[in-house]
């Protein structure tokens, strides 16, 4: 199959009314398909439904401790759920702090008290003249809409198959003490899938910050979200590796049971050093009386340990393979050999990225978009929204059907080579 670049403009512009004809024969379908964001589909919230059952007017509502869970304490999290939540994430019950139904919520509330209140004691933020993150990219569009949010200057580091640009973060971390921070997805990445190497985790665990309130924001959101039984990957535990290193501090872990049981009516965690829980708890006293401790005890009970997690997920992956699968030989099947993008094939996770060729994206989201196919908006996965090749585009399998995501596929291919033909003729 000839490269779209090593083409002329004859055979470019020949190329380009083919692709014309099928572009005007999708639009008149009128489709309406989504996968803009990464909301489980309805199938993989049927196995969840037993849950609701599991207590009910008539249940003992007590924890293996014997607190009421209808009432007061437990700020921290019941103990059941911790545990659990702990297994999940790889750490010991005592680094756990369970919270609500968000992990996000906890990411902004632990930006917004380093603004207002500073870390363990440090200055706070909004006192100091420049705050900085560092942002792996392509990647999570909102991480980066908290700290911009907050006003905080972003960073682009280049993320590549085994994780970030270490050197980089290196040589910012360790010099610049205005640089408080690096958002990660280390395990199936937001939206690469790809997991970070043991040896960047232990890059990681070995920062010698400048500034004594640097921190890792580690978002294992996809921690036990494997697509398949035979081929996972597993990442270095990094609490662990921080301790060996004599940075004990240096890092919060992130996660929830958002895309396992139930979106928005989940729970979340973080897990970090002793030292760091304490002075969390120290504003979470003030802040609240305690999240919902029922919620977190139907979950205790219906998993029961990281075993029944493990089986529940493994339904999961059941059901996202062929969605998965449906896209990726649509890319392989289309667009091998002709030279016009580049994708990795994740064990995991939630997405799939597509980088087109430079300049490219914006035009091929519209296209889609004009044949019923939302997608991510183009950029959305770098800071401020602005990828500077306009290339990357998420791609998120998960909500639609197995059919409609094969429909969806073959419409995005379509859009891939029409955007390319136009990019190459543009630059002729």
């Amino acid at each position: 199959m000839k490269a779209y670049k090593d083409m002329d403009k004859e055979e470019l512009l020949t190329l380009k009314e083919a692709l014309m004809e099928q572009y005007k024969a999708e639009e008149a379908k009128g489709l309406t398909l989504n996968m803009a964001r990464g909301k489980p589909g309805f199938s993989q919230l049927e196995p969840s439904m037993p849950m609701l059952d599991v207590i009910n007017s008539e249940s003992d509502m007590r924890t293996v401790l014997g607190n009421d869970t209808r009432n007061y304490g437990d700020l921290d999290g019941i103990g059941e759920c911790r545990k659990l939540i702990a297994d999940m994430m790889s750490v010991k019950k005592d680094n756990v702090v369970v919270c609500g139904n968000s992990s996000l919520n906890i990411m902004y509330d632990t930006v917004s008290r380093s603004m207002t209140h500073g870390v363990n004691g440090s200055t706070p933020w909004c006192k100091l003249d420049k705050i900085k993150f560092l942002c792996p990219v392509p990647g999570y569009d909102r991480h980066f809409k908290i700290t911009e949010h907050f006003g905080i200057e972003m960073i682009n580091i280049p993320l590549y198959e085994d994780g970030p640009d270490m050197d980089l973060v290196e040589k910012y971390v360790n010099s610049d003490a205005s640089v408080k921070g690096i958002w990660c997805v280390p395990k199936y990445s937001n939206p690469t899938g790809i997991s970070y190497s043991d040896e960047v985790v232990r890059r990681f665990a070995n920062l010698k910050p400048a500034a004594e309130d640097f921190r890792i924001y580690w978002d294992n959101a996809y921690c036990i979200h494997h697509l398949y039984d035979d081929v996972q990957d597993e990442i270095l535990n990094i609490l662990e590796e921080c301790e060996k290193a004599g940075n004990p501090n240096m890092v919060y872990i992130f996660a929830s049971t958002s895309k396992i049981s139930f979106p928005g009516s989940g729970v979340s965690a973080i897990a970090t050093s002793l030292e760091n829980i304490k002075y969390i708890m120290g504003q979470m006293t003030i802040q609240t009386i305690g999240h919902d401790k029922i919620n977190q005890l139907r979950h205790a009970r219906f998993f029961k340990d990281i075993d029944g997690l493990n089986a529940h997920m493994k339904i999961h992956a059941k059901l996202l393979r062929p969605k998965f699968e449906s896209v990726l030989k649509t890319l392989e099947d289309e667009l091998t050999g002709l030279e016009i993008g580049s994708w990795i094939k994740p064990r995991g996770g939630y997405f799939i990225s597509f980088n087109a060729m430079p300049g490219c994206a914006k035009n091929i989201v519209a296209k889609c978009k004009a044949l019923g196919v939302i997608l991510t908006g183009a950029g959305a996965t770098f800071p401020y929204g602005k990828d500077p090749d306009d290339s990357n585009i998420r791609i998120a399998p998960t909500f639609p059907t197995p059919e409609e995501m094969a429909q969806a596929s073959k419409i995005f291919v379509l859009c891939v080579k029409l955007a390319s033909v136009e990019k190459l003729l543009e630059d002729m």
